[in-house]
């Protein structure tokens, strides 16, 4: 099977695989090249995938979208990272996590800084 992982920015993963495992709300599932055609909602955690000379790769994934079609397996994201183990997947998780949140701050501190800008000024039209 052809499985390719795509995020907003770029196409992640387009590997040939022999396995694909995900979790959807019902529960995990194994898709092998002979499963039939297949569309599920996919749940943040992660997807694992077995490839041709049977290495077992894993991909934390948030919430998305996964479609078998004959022997293309497609993922749709909008957040993924690819480890060649749990443990160091969890670690890579856990700082992308942080980058994010430093991010979101900074972030909110700018809309913040905008809005009482924006207030200022609607103020000083109202008294010129």
């Amino acid at each position: 099977m052809k499985l390719k992982v795509l995020i907003p920015t770029e196409v992640l993963i387009d590997r040939e695989v022999t396995k694909v495992i995900a979790e959807a709300e019902n529960g995990h599932f194994c898709l092998l090249p002979h499963h039939i055609d297949f569309v599920t909602a996919l749940v943040p955690g992660i997807l694992s995938f077995s490839t041709t000379t049977a290495t077992e790769i894993f991909v934390a994934v948030d919430e998305g979208i996964l479609v078998k079609c004959n022997r293309q397996v497609f993922v749709s994201t909008r957040n993924a990272i690819e480890g060649n183990s749990l443990e160091t997947l969890k670690q890579t998780v856990a700082e992308q996590f942080q980058i994010l949140d430093e991010k979101e701050k900074l972030t909110r501190s700018a809309l913040a800084k905008f809005e009482a800008s924006m207030m200022r000024r609607f103020k000083e039209l109202g008294h010129g």
